[in-house]
């Protein structure tokens, strides 16, 4: 695929978001959502799968965006639309950081897959939605999609169940990268974030008491009583995984490398301000090569959903 038609995809699938949620002045996914900041510190396993040099052995300052699903700036945290949840991270990469002057950034969410294959199957995807208001005739052009993308159905109608805290939730990328550890040895890899404190949920009857910021007032509350703790792994594929279909899991009995710890300390001070970052999860330091060619329509997608803010 040429970069003018790279272009173009990605701009009607901005377009196509916009659709759906409405012309806000925000993200045109993951609208709403609040920003941390802490510290990396990378395990001695990490070097050995890749050169980067995030894993060079020093801490590094990371900015966390903690995310609803959607591009509605005001969805309640507990409505049934805003999962996946959304885990952004940037390792800062400043002059006299680790990193050397390069940022490294990695976009996950709560769900362990994609709702298609491919960048023109995601806008498809959002045409049909656009296409399925609540006039539409049966089987709307949802339905027809959806019953045509196994994985698309699974997306929507298999999430996890409400989730206790931002801090109790697995976030998963599901765009394939290759760590490559600079003497000739190169891992294709997925990334995870594990919160050490366990994975927890609340049950349905626990929804109708829950505020519309629940899941961001009790992050601040958490935070100011000490560190949440993510470990950072890699899933690595083996024979046959694909690396093009993120809407495909790889086998749950691939190897998981612990290749860090995110230490989450405190929430931004100025939300408003800090709310300004865009990630660009395609612009990888050496050592980290992408894998996914959905990584680089996202790559080119991402600063034109932020023209619009």
């Amino acid at each position: 695929m040429s970069e003018t038609s790279d272009a173009k995809l990605a701009v009607d699938i901005v377009a196509g978001m916009r659709a759906v949620f409405g012309k806000h002045r925000a993200r045109a996914v993951h609208a709403k959502g609040i920003v941390v900041q802490g510290l990396f510190v990378p395990t001695d396993e990490a070097c050995a799968l890749s050169e980067a040099a995030v894993f060079n052995g020093q801490s590094l300052p990371i900015t966390v965006r903690f995310s609803d699903s959607t591009g509605l700036p005001d969805i309640p945290d507990a409505a049934d639309g805003a999962d996946p949840r959304g885990m952004a991270v940037r390792f800062h990469g400043g002059p006299h950081h680790a990193i050397g002057g390069r940022d490294l950034d990695i976009v996950t969410h709560s769900f362990n897959g994609f709702p298609v294959a491919t960048a023109q199957e995601f806008l498809e995807l959002f045409r049909a939605l656009v296409a399925s208001g609540p006039d539409a005739a049966k089987p709307t052009a949802l339905d027809k999609f959806l019953a045509a993308h196994p994985a698309a159905h699974a997306f929507f109608t298999t999430q996890k169940p409400l989730p206790a805290s931002f801090a109790t939730t697995a976030y998963f990328g599901v765009n394939a990268v290759t760590f490559n550890d600079g003497a000739g040895r190169r891992r294709h890899v997925r990334h995870r974030f594990v919160p050490q404190a366990g994975e927890h949920t609340l049950d349905t009857a626990t929804r109708a008491a829950l505020g519309p910021n629940y899941l961001r007032e009790e992050i601040v509350q958490r935070l100011a009583r000490g560190p949440a703790a993510f470990d950072w792994r890699v899933q690595i594929a083996g024979p046959g995984d694909r690396l093009d279909d993120p809407s495909t899991p790889w086998p749950e009995i691939r190897a998981l490398v612990t290749v860090g710890t995110l230490w989450i300390e405190r929430a931004a001070a100025d939300q408003a301000v800090a709310d300004r970052i865009m990630f660009g999860p395609a612009q990888l330091p050496p050592g980290i090569e992408v894998a996914d060619p959905m990584l680089r329509i996202r790559d080119i997608a991402y600063p034109m959903s932020a023209q619009n803010r």
